[in-house]
């Protein structure tokens, strides 16, 4: 750990692989105590916290659910103590085309991917507030800002965590709490590798940079704004998507 960076406690939704799985392991690698969210990968979660050592633990959370995401910040504090850094990575897609796109599908997403970042930042800020410390990061993707086809639900979710994260970070700056956006294009997961190989060199063809990023590429980012030295840093959307939406 950095001579500049405390031991924290930190909470992870979404945790059980991919994005979520790679930044529990980045925070856990530079000393934090890391909770591991999840709804129903059980398995992944654990296997989660078997890569960040000691001093991680598995909580079950429903970030849809008032009651839910209040269990899990009450576990975490009994066993780790208060949570200082928030990452929401907790996510879904039910795509489709926006004439066909029916409301439970749009309430779907707009449930889990916005307003379940709501609950967890509304039940974390007190705490930090009376800590005068805090660094939450949301996880957004870059067709939040440049919009994906297909994808009406998803791209407004996703850019309502920018919204939300720049109304948080200009109310609770003052106490010292920091709010960002990462926004990852095309990135390496199990979902994208079960893409037809032809759909992925044509995703690939699209970013300057002409290729997938990695997990840990975004999770590096993420540890970063989480950090003491990223105090300086708030309402920022810093994009991790090889150049896919510049300009955006």
């Amino acid at each position: 750990m950095s001579a500049t960076s405390a031991s924290r406690v930190a909470f992870v939704t979404g945790a059980g692989g991919g994005i979520g799985r790679a930044c529990a392991v980045a925070l856990a690698a530079v000393g934090h105590r890391v909770a591991i969210g999840y709804s129903g990968n059980e398995e992944g979660a654990h296997l989660t916290v078997k890569e960040c050592g000691d001093g991680a633990m598995v909580v079950h959370v429903d970030v849809t659910d008032t009651a839910s995401v209040e269990a899990a910040f009450a576990a975490i504090e009994e066993q780790l103590g208060t949570v200082e850094i928030l990452v929401n990575n907790a996510g879904i897609t039910r795509d489709g085309l926006l004439m066909r796109m029916g409301d439970d599908q749009w309430d779907a997403v707009l449930r889990t991917n916005l307003d379940g970042a709501f609950r967890c930042i509304r039940r974390a800020t007190p705490k930090m507030m009376r800590a005068r410390f805090g660094r939450i990061v949301n996880i957004g993707s870059v067709a939040g800002v440049a919009g994906g086809a297909g994808q009406a639900n998803y791209s407004a979710a996703k850019a309502g965590l920018i919204g939300l994260a720049r109304a948080t970070a200009r109310e609770l700056a003052s106490r010292g709490i920091t709010c960002n956006v990462v926004t990852p294009g095309p990135i390496t997961t199990a979902m994208t590798d079960a893409l037809a190989e032809g759909r992925r060199t044509e995703l690939a063809q699209q970013v300057p940079l002409g290729r997938f990023g990695t997990v840990d590429e975004v999770a590096a980012t993420v540890a970063f704004l989480a950090s003491d030295l990223a105090g300086y840093v708030t309402g920022a959307v810093v994009p991790v998507d090889g150049g896919l939406a510049m300009g955006h």
